[in-house]
């Protein structure tokens, strides 16, 4: 007779070589995640900065190519959310670091409206915020998923309200957006993360997952520090 499930002994031997094995494998496709994020966040500082401290930004602003500088993250950011999963390993990489390149040269004029002291001390609270909630979206046992549709709605009000706010310019209207903006992008990085995890738990972090999660983490802070900046950023004068 087999006594092996039955066997007390045996449970215990063999249960430490099976959650750990899971756990290690899923703070690795995290870790690499996060790392990935944080290198296309310093090549989006160091391309923002260098635009608008050698003029290319200014240069461009009053021309119609500003437009393309605006618009393109948008649309490699809508390819790769659709097509990275069939990408190659190689192209999907370059497609982040060539995103994270464009948005960079779009954010340049936040050096020439904001002092650089502001845009320090804004990026280090959205870090702050961002960690503190990513590790909460990683360890919390609340299943974060029934409140997806309030974010991807929020996200979408966000969207269009700036759009219109493009052409009306309303003060108020963009205080307002940049408050939503920060409560939205907080909650999306907590959803976010905890999705992610799912997703590996689900497939084991197979193809260009750990690409995908990369794009996505980086727009959440991309945008809350964004929000943020609008808020408590100090004007040149």
């Amino acid at each position: 007779m087999d006594t092996h499930v039955n066997d007390p002994g045996s449970a215990r031997i063999h249960r430490p070589y099976t959650a750990p094995a899971i756990d290690l494998g899923l703070r690795s496709f995290m870790l690499r995640i996060f790392n990935t994020m944080a290198g296309g966040l310093a090549l989006t500082g160091v391309v923002a900065y260098a635009a608008a401290s050698s003029g290319l930004y200014a240069s461009i602003a009053g021309t119609p190519l500003i437009w393309l500088v605006m618009l393109a993250p948008f649309g490699l950011a809508l390819l790769l959310g659709f097509r990275v999963s069939r990408m190659s390993a190689a192209a999907a990489q370059v497609s982040f670091w060539a995103y994270a390149a464009l948005m960079g040269l779009s954010l340049a004029g936040i050096f020439l409206v904001y002092t650089g002291d502001s845009i320090a001390r804004v990026f280090f609270i959205s870090a702050g915020t961002f960690a503190a909630t990513a590790a909460w979206g990683y360890t919390t046992r609340t299943d974060l998923t029934r409140f997806g549709s309030f974010l991807v709605m929020g996200l979408i009000g966000i969207v269009l309200a700036s759009l219109v706010n493009v052409f009306v310019g309303s003060s108020a209207l963009q205080f307002a957006v940049s408050v939503i903006g920060v409560l939205v992008f907080t909650g999306l990085t907590a959803w976010d993360t905890q999705r992610l995890k799912v997703m590996y738990l689900e497939s084991d972090g197979t193809g260009n997952l750990a690409i995908l999660g990369a794009l996505t983490l980086y727009l959440d802070f991309v945008n809350l520090f964004v929000s943020l900046l609008q808020l408590a950023g100090t004007r040149r004068d």
